[in-house]
């Protein structure tokens, strides 16, 4: 069987990492640290693309890549219009709403400009996005609100509940789209979806807001009271946005968003520091539980993934809760270069379908 070699990006804020991968084993890594003083040249994440590229090019000369030897490059999707889960190729239209932040502005819109120029300096080669944070299964009734003002909107860890949806499901010998999954990723965002039958039918919208609070984030929050702090006229827009992501969590509990931290101080008897940790576990269990509902308790496997799946202490707290529901299963991590390479490598093999990103909506 021929083989490929696949370049993989993932641009974060402050780091953009980057996979050579033949098929799916990995060459080389690089993560690729950018300094506050690197970024304020720039005076928006969008006009970084150029640097950012630049330095990704340096790599691959330094460890000897001929650019011709490259098959295909995949990239971590950005805040696109709700779209299907599966392999994009980077168009036209997709580069015109990311270059503009048409629908937000995140470091992770550079992915697929910074693939596609790369694939286009090589030539005959394609560039990709899989599985972005923005795709949307969730079933109609799961957007409602309460409110025809307002609608729940799917914007979560999409590329790794995938992946590790997909691993556990080969672990068994079974399809992904035969079982029913909860899935929880853990990480500086949490977010926690119900997987029917390979579709994501209802996830909290883990962005900005929608479900436990995290590290950084504060989850949601009681309304009258947000809504009062908006209108006290101590805060701007920007500040409660920080408050809410970014400053929220154990961020503003603790004064530190490193969950192991907190763990070893909750181990070491700090009520104040287990409290919190606690309460963070229970918040992901009680957003298992619900999830469990979405399913009709019809629950094949729990799943835990992202960074803090590697806190043993956190999972055995959420995983005493849930356990009743479905067995529970751990995949600490979250090896989004590789999972991206996987995509990349069904299309090259004509195992997936790659889809287009719509000129008309």
């Amino acid at each position: 069987m021929q083989s490929f070699i696949i370049l993989t990006i993932n641009p974060g804020s402050t780091s953009t990492k980057i996979g050579l991968f033949e098929d799916k084993k990995l060459i080389f890594s690089k993560n690729l640290k950018h300094s506050v003083e690197d970024l304020e040249k720039y005076d928006s994440i969008i006009s970084q693309y150029q640097f950012r590229k630049n330095l990704i090019l340096k790599v691959l000369k330094d460890e000897n890549v001929e650019l011709k030897n490259i098959s295909a490059v995949v990239a971590r999707g950005g805040l696109l219009k709700p779209i299907q889960s599966g392999v994009y190729e980077v168009n036209s239209k997709m580069i015109e709403d990311l270059r503009s932040c048409k629908y937000g502005e995140h470091a992770s819109n550079l992915g697929g400009i910074i693939a596609k120029e790369v694939a286009d300096d090589i030539k005959e080669i394609k560039a990709y996005i899989a599985d972005p944070v923005v795709v949307d299964e969730m079933e109609p009734i799961a957007k409602l609100s309460g409110h025809p003002e307002f609608q729940r909107t799917s914007i979560f860890h999409a590329l790794n509940q995938k992946a590790t949806a997909k691993k556990h499901a080969e672990k068994f010998s079974k399809k992904y789209s035969e079982l029913n999954l909860i899935v929880a990723h853990l990480g500086g965002g949490i977010s926690v979806g119900a997987h029917k039958k390979g579709r994501v039918i209802d996830v909290n919208q883990a962005l900005n807001g929608d479900g436990p609070y995290s590290p950084e984030r504060s989850g949601t929050l009681p309304v009258f009271d947000l809504v009062k702090m908006c209108f006290s006229g101590k805060y701007t827009i920007e500040q409660v946005k920080q408050l809410i992501v970014g400053k929220g969590g154990f961020a503003a509990y603790l004064g530190t968003n490193d969950a192991s931290e907190v763990e070893r101080l909750a181990l070491e008897g700090n009520k104040e520091a287990d409290l919190y940790h606690s309460g963070m576990a229970y918040q992901v269990a009680k957003e298992i539980g619900a999830m469990g509902a979405v399913l009709d308790g019809e629950v094949d496997f729990i799943l835990l993934t992202g960074g803090i799946a590697y806190n043993q202490y956190f999972v055995e707290k959420v995983e005493k809760k849930v356990k009743y529901l479905a067995p529970v299963y751990v995949y600490p991590g979250e090896d989004e270069l590789l999972a991206l390479a996987e995509n990349g490598l069904r299309v090259l093999r004509d195992e997936e379908k790659v889809k287009i990103y719509a000129f008309n909506i």
